[in-house]
């Protein structure tokens, strides 16, 4: 490099160069605010002095377990206040955060614990059959076992038991409040691992690193203008993308988490009357939920609440529905690779004059990047060159900055796939508009999501193949007016052979959790082109795939 006046005795010294990691964020609402609400869960009411000493006690707690640097600690937990002590504490120790999705079943449980290499798993007595029989699973394959922590939720009324070594407080009790933590030794250090839906075979683990989630939980403050000491309602669950960011974002504007342990219309309208709720975010399915719920639960809410919705685009009737209680919606999009949203339906003032159905038009595409993303656009794949500002010309949406993944972990042949040509691959096929905007109009990759929830079909017609009465199966995305999508499979019968619909949900429910079983079973030939490759196109016109997204 060409010696200059700017390359001489300015380098990076500790005085003016400090790794870049949202848990300075928590120290700092700690100095500034101590007293100032923080974590609000049923009787317990936390303020940011509390909740800080409890993460530093938590890590160190865990530290004296010998949880160091770059373990894996998970947590499978409701939105409870550990779970938001989680996200600090964990990475503390410079250990990884893994947030296990509570909704999966046991094998899948099982393998991310064994693919991440758990050293320890939080676990509420909600979940802890299915953390049973996980941890069974791992046994009986002689996999080094997790040191198990039971977390005792005093609004937990169901019949799950202990299966821990320790209960939660306990453990914390063995801990300092004043633990003295250290910042990440770099910022492109690993902070927390999120498991998506392969496309095929097991699911990706998702690395998050330091730098990314401070940067990503500043621009949420940007996109929402989101003020000092805002009310934020957990509805987003914890484990989708560490809620995007969110509990980093929360301290950040020292603000307050109302920690919500089941979501439904009457806990989320309670909340919001209660503690003046200010900000919250969800799937469609929740906006849907609180607009047909009945007028009685909605009475008595007369402030402005910011609602921020991702997974499907809110059509007008939505719009106008939430604008009528006092809800103002922004649209945002992104994916697990992406810490969460990376980019904004960015609304404009002039909008506001125009008729619901305009309005909803323009709000149902994915926007533009994020603040603090580098660039959001949709490419050719092939030529990797954007395509053309007509909103007609498909090709796939990328992102490219600071608010991307580090990798899938110990997938290293999947991440190249992901970044090939110096651009993250979505896996959505969008068009962008004269204004810049983006539009998703279908997906390339066979996912399917359902109430926020991500489904590989090729994992739904692995277990459709194991039906004895199944020759060949696909299976696609059904509009749902509900749940956004659901999984439609298309499923051809070998010779002679018979089957119901009700047969091959039962099938299906034997070996998937839940949200993964196909709604609607659709017997028939199914389209394959000379070579016999299933025409999947065919199938998602049949179904409609494209309404579930297209608004």
């Amino acid at each position: 490099m060409k010696s200059s006046i700017y390359t001489q005795g300015l380098d990076k010294n500790p005085a003016n160069y400090v790794a870049q990691s949202p848990l300075t964020f928590i120290e700092r609402a700690a100095l500034v605010y101590p007293e100032r609400l923080a974590v609000i869960h049923g009787d317990i009411e936390r303020n940011w002095a509390q909740t800080y000493a409890r993460c530093r006690q938590f890590a160190s707690a865990l530290h004296k377990h010998g949880i160091q640097r770059f373990d894996t600690v998970a947590v499978m937990l409701p939105n409870i206040p550990a779970m938001v002590e989680s996200h600090f504490a964990v990475p503390m120790t410079g250990a990884v955060l893994c947030a296990l999705n509570t909704r999966l079943d046991a094998p899948a449980i099982a393998f991310m614990l064994e693919h991440g290499e758990a050293k320890v798993v939080l676990v509420d007595p909600e979940f802890s059959k299915v953390m049973s029989d996980a941890l069974t699973i791992l046994k009986e394959k002689n996999v080094s076992l997790p040191y198990v922590i039971d977390v005792h939720d005093a609004l937990y009324s169901g019949t799950g038991t202990a299966i821990g070594a320790i209960e939660y407080e306990k453990f914390l009790a063995s801990g300092d409040p004043e633990f003295a933590y250290q910042l990440p030794e770099d910022e492109w250090d690993s902070i927390c691992l999120n498991y998506t839906s392969g496309t095929t075979g097991n699911p990706k683990g998702v690395v998050y690193s330091h730098r990314g989630a401070y940067t990503n939980a500043i621009s949420n403050i940007l996109e929402w203008d989101m003020p000092r000491h805002p009310v934020y309602l957990w509805v987003l669950p914890l484990f989708h993308c560490n809620g995007w960011c969110f509990p980093w974002t929360v301290a950040a504007r020292a603000g307050v988490n109302v920690c919500l342990r089941k979501v439904d219309a009457q806990n989320i309208f309670d909340a919001i009357r209660q503690y003046q709720v200010t900000h919250y975010c969800g799937a469609p399915i929740v906006h849907n939920m609180l607009i047909n719920a009945s007028d009685d639960l909605k009475k008595g809410i007369t402030h402005r609440v910011s609602a921020m919705v991702a997974g499907a685009a809110p059509p007008a009737a939505m719009i106008e529905s939430m604008e009528k209680m006092g809800f103002d919606i922004t649209h945002v999009y992104g994916l697990t690779e992406t810490y969460g949203p990376a980019s904004v339906c960015v609304k404009h003032d002039d909008w506001s004059s125009m008729d619901v159905g305009e309005r909803a038009r323009l709000n149902a595409r994915q926007g533009l990047r994020y603040h603090l993303q580098h660039a959001a656009l949709v490419m050719d794949p092939e030529t990797m060159t954007p395509v053309p500002s007509d909103g007609e010309t498909m090709g796939e949406i990328m992102f490219r900055g600071n608010i991307a993944m580090k990798g899938y972990l110990k997938n290293e042949k999947a991440t190249q796939e992901a970044f090939a040509g110096g651009w993250f691959h979505s896996g959505d096929l969008a068009v962008m508009y004269p204004d810049g905007y983006i539009k998703i109009k279908d997906r390339s990759k066979d996912i399917i999501i359902s109430g926020g929830e991500n489904i590989s079909s090729i994992e739904v017609e692995d277990v459709l193949y194991r039906h004895p009465a199944v020759l060949a199966a696909a299976v696609v995305a059904k509009p749902d007016p509900k749940w956004g999508e659901t999984p439609c499979a298309f499923v051809e019968l070998k010779a002679g052979a018979q089957a119901t619909p009700e047969e091959i949900h039962a099938h299906c429910k034997k070996h998937l959790a839940g949200f993964k079983v196909p709604r609607a079973v659709v017997f028939g030939e199914i389209p394959k082109t000379a070579t016999g490759k299933i025409q999947k196109f065919e199938l998602r016109k049949r179904a409609g795939s494209a309404t579930a997204i297209d608004v």
